[in-house]
């Protein structure tokens, strides 16, 4: 057992050792956009917000700026969220545009305007339910092509058609410390790499971020370590690594 500790301890000098909230999920949401023919389709991005069950919140990762669409190909993306939010249900999602929209068509500018109606935000349904511990990534494809439309007196306008695809990224791992105490370490192991969390006061602890593969998992208390080997993660899924007891 002590030299299992060492060896553990040797690993934790050179991984990453954090937090996790339990009752949180990781929220990324992307821009991408598919190609168009114009030189550039630039749009005035102030905000983005979630509506949970709890309502409205805003999760802007970004000073609002005007974009070009057309940056945003082959791979490209514009991070508009990277945050923790509450597990729960995710029902929509608000895309808020200001009024600085313009296209480029050869070489000159022409304002791109939002109908009447738009001002208060894009709302793209979403109806997914997120699971704590577990990464997903929102990704909003916004079809500069199929939005932008040509008046008959040569005005443009911006009807924005925005498809969603949430892909969970990462899994987790879930469990219980016996006897329970507060603080206890807990890591995931796979190599020489490792994830940590700690336990909270009723002994349970959640692993959350985890890229799929199989996990030994190494609780250590002040004066002992216990361990299970063998978790296998699921991306998109809460792995039990089941009851941790120290003697």
């Amino acid at each position: 057992m002590k030299n299992y500790l060492l060896t553990v301890l040797s690993i934790i000098l050179l991984a990453s050792c954090g937090s996790d909230d339990p009752e949180n999920a990781r929220l990324q949401v992307v821009l991408v956009d598919a190609p168009a023919e114009y030189d550039q389709v630039n749009i005035d991005v102030q905000e983005v917000n979630v509506k949970l069950d709890t309502g409205w919140t805003d999760v802007s990762d970004f000073d609002p700026q005007v974009m070009n669409l057309l940056d945003l190909v082959n791979g490209t993306e514009a991070v508009l969220a990277d945050t923790d939010i509450p597990a729960g249900r995710l029902g929509e999602v608000r895309l808020v545009l200001g009024d600085n929209n313009s296209l480029v068509i050869s070489g000159e500018s022409v304002d791109l305007t939002i109908p009447s109606g738009s001002e208060s935000g894009l709302k793209i349904k979403i109806n997914q339910d997120l699971l704590a511990g577990v990464t997903y990534k929102l990704i909003l494809d916004f079809d500069a092509a199929k939005s932008i439309v040509e008046t008959g007196n040569g005005e443009f306008k911006l009807k924005p058609v925005i498809r969603a695809n949430m892909e969970a990224q990462t899994g987790a791992i879930s469990g219980s410390i016996s006897p329970a105490e507060d603080g206890v370490v807990v890591y995931a192991i796979v190599n020489d790499d490792s994830v940590s969390t700690y336990s909270d006061a009723d002994g349970l602890f959640l692993i959350s971020a985890l890229e799929a593969n199989t996990y030994n998992v190494v609780a250590i208390n002040a004066t002992d370590t216990t361990s299970v080997d063998g978790i296998e993660v699921v991306v998109g899924e809460v792995a039990d690594a089941g009851e941790l007891k120290f003697e």
